[in-house]
């Protein structure tokens, strides 16, 4: 067993689930700090079958990004609540029943691994994201839990930048 651990290499250092930062455009006004919770990109590869007699072979099909679930505080002020509801209204304006362009609705947004130290070790770019809609979580008088905001984030790719 002693054997099996000296081959593990002496600078191990493993990434860890609560270093990272998401960072949303500016013009959002959703602050990093806020965020609390969110996946990593995830892609499904579809796949074709070949027919041949009485056997089948593959090759790859299409693909697609999967959705990232966000979590945020929602402090008083600044608002999480109104700044996501804003971009949810680019999307969708609940009040007219009006859609937007997805030029003025899509964002680029980082989702950031961090070391140690705090230095960046795994970026991605989620290219064209826009929320899926918004859940403002539940709300209960036993309780005295913080605000919450939660959504999902639809992108058109992610690139895993390194």
């Amino acid at each position: 067993m002693a054997d099996l651990l000296m081959k593990m290499p002496i600078p191990y250092e493993p990434k860890r689930q609560n270093r990272f930062l998401m960072r949303f455009p500016t013009d959002l006004g959703i602050n990093e700090w806020v965020v609390q919770t969110a996946s990593r990109p995830k892609i499904t590869i579809g796949s074709q079958a070949i027919k041949f007699l009485n056997t089948e072979t593959y090759v790859a099909g299409s693909f697609t990004w999967g959705e990232i679930a966000v979590k945020l505080l929602d402090p008083i002020g600044p608002s999480t609540t109104q700044a996501v509801m804003e971009w949810v209204r680019l999307v969708a304006e609940s009040v007219t029943g009006r859609m937007g362009y997805a030029a003025g609705y899509k964002r680029n947004v980082d989702l950031e691994m961090l070391d140690p130290t705090g230095v960046v070790i795994e970026k991605w770019l989620l290219v064209n994201a826009f929320p899926l809609g918004y859940d403002g979580g539940s709300l209960g008088y036993t309780g005295d839990g913080l605000s919450e905001v939660n959504f999902t984030l639809k992108m058109d790719r992610a690139i895993l930048v390194y």
